[in-house]
């Protein structure tokens, strides 16, 4: 709840504007860094509650009723694994903005969907994964639009992390540990164009 409030006033002040001595309303924002960073505390907290609250308390071969499963869409009584909620959300927020994207991604990924695409992408995924506990900020422009890309450590926080990408028949490591970098979460803001 905290970083939610925290998160939207910092969202808040990005648009706000305030009056210069120039008598001209001055534009006051929010740096790029600081809106990415503050975006994805609120997607690690909500990504890690879901596993360890969730996933993990159902266990690889569920609880009662309720599995998770891959193709939980195709079961009954089963619910979504963690990449997957994440998936939703991104593609939710594409579904209301355009003033961010963020995607799952990783240089090991069991869904080839989330494979880095660009080589900011490649390179973020390589420094997060050689510098345990850094972020990775750079520039790069898609088309017309140059961008503000954030990445992430995508850390595993339970052995439902562990043990699901062990396991997978798609992933190309079955040697991930807790607390391991097992991809990275991309935050993309596109800059005023000057």
């Amino acid at each position: 709840m905290k970083t939610r409030l925290i998160t939207s006033v910092v969202a808040a002040a990005a648009f706000l504007t305030g009056c210069g001595g120039s008598g001209e309303p001055e534009q006051v924002g929010i740096e790029p860094k600081v809106f990415a960073d503050s975006l994805f505390a609120v997607m690690k907290s909500d990504r890690t509650n879901y596993t360890k609250l969730i996933i993990q308390r159902l266990g690889p071969n569920g609880v009662g009723a309720i599995q998770p499963l891959e193709h939980w869409e195709d079961t009954e009584n089963s619910a979504p694994l963690p990449a997957q909620m994440f998936r939703y959300g991104a593609e939710g927020v594409t579904e209301m903005t355009d003033s961010f994207t963020y995607s799952l991604q990783s240089l090991w990924p069991v869904n080839k969907q989330n494979a880095p695409k660009t080589d900011v992408e490649i390179e973020g995924l390589k420094y997060i994964a050689d510098n345990p506990g850094q972020n990775f900020y750079g520039e790069e422009t898609l088309g017309d639009t140059t961008y503000f890309t954030a990445v992430y450590p995508d850390i595993a926080v339970s052995p439902a992390c562990t043990s699901c990408h062990n396991a997978h028949r798609d992933s190309p490591r079955d040697d991930f540990k807790i607390g391991e970098v097992m991809g990275g979460v991309v935050i993309r803001l596109p800059l005023p164009q000057s």
